[in-house]
């Protein structure tokens, strides 16, 4: 057994613990612009192939589909083989996927890369919660969950300033191929850089107390079934049941809302889509930040989550009169807070997992969520394609959208009113 270093009491906290989660952050920016490079082409692959709203509703449901399945089970991989080598395979089966929609010649073939995504990129959150779980003492985790999140916005913008260029210039077969080439680079430094911090020799006494403050976890392993009885696993995973569809529809059809209600296209895309998702940031960093702001100022975890989660909640309900808004930078304000309230919401809701479960149990418990936020999808995919085919208009699902959060956050609640730590 290891006997922990006495830090000397004059040493410094090092910061190494930062470089994991700036490395977390720049997964997430590949990770969202592989993801949403589709949303973007939207309009132009449905002209080429002769798809109409249903057909895309569909490849969003067959990668959410295999997204939620392998969702499960990248969690218990986390678990057992640890975020370094789980989060490295995860991303390199996204990566090829990403690269081989540029083979696909009709719907078959997109949807048979849309599921290679999904099973790959299903991995990514198991991986960066597992990680920050290893990496940070509970009263940062959401503030580190919040920074490598906010890489999810970051994609986001990437993806309207990068991919319509290449598209013009090369056609839209190099858009995947250009940047799924690029985003491999960062795999061999992910491999180089990350250990446990025991492992990790650049981490210093100081800092490493500092990451094992919270009591020790207890040993025995905690399967699937046993994580199934406790309410805690049932409020993370209803939570994400209800809000992950909100954050899938703005990723995959907000560049079609944007054309259809405000004449946008490829070339006039950009600057809209920037404005919101850098609003997504602020709410991202925002959200991790005044949570554990409110806990060094003295309150619990259970105070300081709720009340955050509860702003974030409020400032997204707006969002209902998004469809009907005539301006379109107060349709873009409005969506913008929307997105950065969801957010900040999501940043705490993926703390819960690591804030009441053992460090053995977080991939396994965030995992089983996971799987339901995205089977939460796919019903609202389903929704979406019948609403624009048979209506044409946004107005009902803004007002999913609006009203997801204030009922998540009673479901939370219900089941976790105090957010204490499970007896397992």
């Amino acid at each position: 057994m290891d006997i922990p270093k006495t830090p000397a009491v004059s040493e410094k906290i090092g910061r190494y613990r930062w470089v994991i989660v700036s490395l977390l952050f720049a997964a997430m920016v590949i990770n969202y612009v592989d993801r949403q490079t589709i949303g973007l082409l939207k309009h132009d692959l449905s002209t080429e192939f002769g798809w109409d709203e249903t057909h895309y509703a569909d490849l969003v449901f067959y990668f959410q589909l295999a997204y939620a399945v392998a969702y499960l089970a990248w969690g218990k991989i986390m678990d057992k083989i640890g975020a370094r080598w789980g989060f490295g395979i995860a991303f390199f089966i996204w990566q090829m996927a990403h690269i081989g929609h540029a083979l696909a010649r009709g719907f078959t073939g997109f949807a048979v890369a849309r599921m290679g995504l999904g099973i790959g990129e299903a991995g990514g959150f198991p991986g960066g919660i597992k990680a920050v779980a290893e990496w940070f003492p509970k009263k940062e985790r959401a503030f580190a969950t919040g920074i490598f999140n906010a890489g999810t916005n970051i994609g986001a913008i990437v993806t309207p300033l990068v991919v319509p260029g290449i598209v013009l210039a090369f056609g839209w077969q190099m858009a995947f191929i250009v940047t799924g080439l690029a985003g491999l680079i960062w795999l061999p430094i992910w491999l180089l850089v990350y250990r446990r911090p025991r492992e990790q020799k650049r981490v210093g006494a100081a800092e490493l107390a500092h990451i094992e403050q919270d009591p020790a976890d207890p040993v025995e392993k905690i399967g699937w079934a046993k994580l199934l009885t406790k309410r805690e696993t049932w409020a993370f995973a209803l939570g994400k049941f209800l809000i992950d569809p909100i954050w899938w529809m703005f990723l995959f059809w907000l560049p079609d809302f944007l054309g259809k209600r405000y004449g946008l296209d490829l070339k006039s895309f950009g600057p809209p889509l920037i404005a919101i998702y850098l609003l997504s940031d602020v709410g991202s960093v925002g959200g991790g930040w005044l949570s554990s702001r409110f806990m060094k100022m003295g309150w619990t975890i259970n105070r300081a989550r709720k009340t955050t989660m509860l702003i974030c909640a409020l400032l997204a309900v707006p969002v209902i009169f998004a469809a009907n808004v005539d301006n379109l930078w107060l349709a873009v304000l409005i969506i913008g807070v929307a997105t950065a309230a969801h957010q900040g919401f999501s940043a705490n809701l993926y703390t819960l997992p690591s804030d009441v479960f053992p460090r053995g149990a977080v991939g396994s418990v965030v995992g089983i969520g996971g799987m339901l936020g995205a089977f939460g999808g796919m019903v609202f995919s389903k929704y979406i394609g019948k609403v624009l085919d048979q209506i044409g208009t946004y107005t009902p699902i803004f007002l999913v959208a609006g009203s997801a959060y204030l009922i998540a956050l009673l479901v939370i609640h219900i089941l976790t009113p105090k957010m204490e730590p499970v007896k397992i």
